[in-house]
């Protein structure tokens, strides 16, 4: 399943008809109430990104389906086609993950993602990305995870109480800066607060062009401020720590019980894994959300753009250093360290700064002396193998 396409203009419809009547029988009819008005591809996130990816055969022989469901063993995929009756319905298909395991992590769809399957469902393609959500694997090995891919907004969930830590929503914002996708940060739990706007200052001191909106996960009245990022084929991801109410807001913008939910402990505020694999769901009026499972270890992966852009001030007062190496530390007139002891910045800041740049310059350091080892265990196996056909032929 090569990635590289030429890029040629089909038809711009995208009111697909599928080719395999044949293949209807063998998936399933989902039962979308109401939400299935005026349902086309345009409604899973289809559009003229991906249509410009395929040549004609693929047009009229392929049927473009999106991945909603990872599994360990399987993934699950979802399309629209036309039914007997001449009703546009959800067709959802399963497929194992065998097709991928000795592919390269890059190529192996992820939820979002975009396959191309033919008439005996088999899958050909993996399609361009235009956003992908990756970290760093939580534990001691040093893999790439893919998250989440064909994003368009990153809600950054977090709660009116002890869970709300700047410095993690600085994590989540260079995240989504190197995913190259709009941050929106939704302050839950605003009932409970007596002061929210306490909340909404510190978040905004991070930028002050970062959407913020203050809501009630439990009310959908008060959850319809996020409905300019939730239009028809807009796909959002919400990430965010255990107990901030990421599946009561997906109970809610979704208007049916998708996701279970759990309380928070009392004593430190931190939730209880509620969802336990990542998962698309159609938003009621439109839109997709994705859910995700509480990461209690998010462990950024090549992601110092995002970094060097969430901390934009920092760098733009570093060109101001002594020195072009400024560590930003102890040196003499250092520009970074001037604007905290004027106030300007503040220390937290430059810590958090450190931090994640620290953390970036290891991972890519730990990326790298992987890949130097498996290319030698490589280069070992083949001489073993050759070894062996030339003892053979004695």
């Amino acid at each position: 399943m090569s990635s590289n396409v030429k890029k040629t203009s089909i038809r711009p419809s995208l009111s697909l008809r599928s080719p395999i009547s044949s293949a209807l029988k063998d998936t399933a009819v989902l039962d979308t109430a109401n939400r299935t008005n005026n349902l086309s591809l345009t409604s899973l996130g289809w559009g003229h990104f991906f249509q410009q990816q395929l040549i004609l055969e693929e047009f009229t022989q392929l049927t473009p389906f999106r991945v909603t469901e990872v599994h360990r063993n399987r993934i699950v995929l979802q399309t629209v086609m036309e039914a007997p009756d001449g009703e546009m319905q959800l067709q959802e298909q399963n497929l194992s993950t065998l097709f991928w395991k000795d592919r390269p992590t890059q190529e192996r769809p992820t939820v979002g993602d975009w396959l191309l399957l033919d008439a005996d469902q088999q899958p050909i393609r993996l399609l361009n990305r235009f956003s992908l959500i990756q970290r760093l694997a939580a534990g001691i090995e040093t893999n790439q995870q893919l998250i989440a891919a064909n994003i368009d907004t990153l809600l950054i969930v977090t709660s009116c109480n002890q869970d709300f830590n700047l410095s993690r929503i600085e994590r989540y914002l260079s995240l989504a800066a190197e995913s190259r996708i709009q941050p929106v940060v939704v302050l839950t739990k605003s009932d409970l607060c007596e002061s929210p706007e306490r909340y909404i200052d510190q978040i905004r001191s991070l930028d002050n062009l970062l959407p913020v909106e203050s809501v009630n996960a439990t009310d959908p009245n008060s959850v319809k401020q996020l409905q300019p990022w939730c239009k028809s084929g807009q796909t959002l991801v919400l990430t965010g720590s255990s107990g901030v109410g990421k599946s009561t807001l997906v109970n809610s913008l979704s208007g049916q019980h998708e996701q279970d939910t759990q309380d928070i402990r009392e004593n430190d505020a931190k939730g209880r894994h509620t969802t336990t694999g990542r998962s698309l769901h159609l938003i009621s009026g439109g839109g997709l959300l994705l859910d995700t499972p509480g990461m209690r270890e998010l462990k950024l992966f090549d992601s110092e753009f995002g970094i060097r852009k969430t901390f934009s001030e920092i760098e733009t007062l570093a060109e101001q250093c002594r020195f072009a190496d400024c560590l930003h530390l102890d040196e003499p007139d250092c520009a970074v360290t001037t604007a905290i002891n004027d106030g300007r910045l503040e220390a937290r800041r430059l810590e958090s700064y450190h931090k994640l740049m620290s953390e970036q310059e290891r991972s890519q350091q730990s990326v790298a002396a992987k890949r130097e080892k498996d290319r030698a265990l490589g280069r070992f196996y083949k001489s073993a193998k050759s070894s062996i056909k030339q003892h053979k032929g004695r």
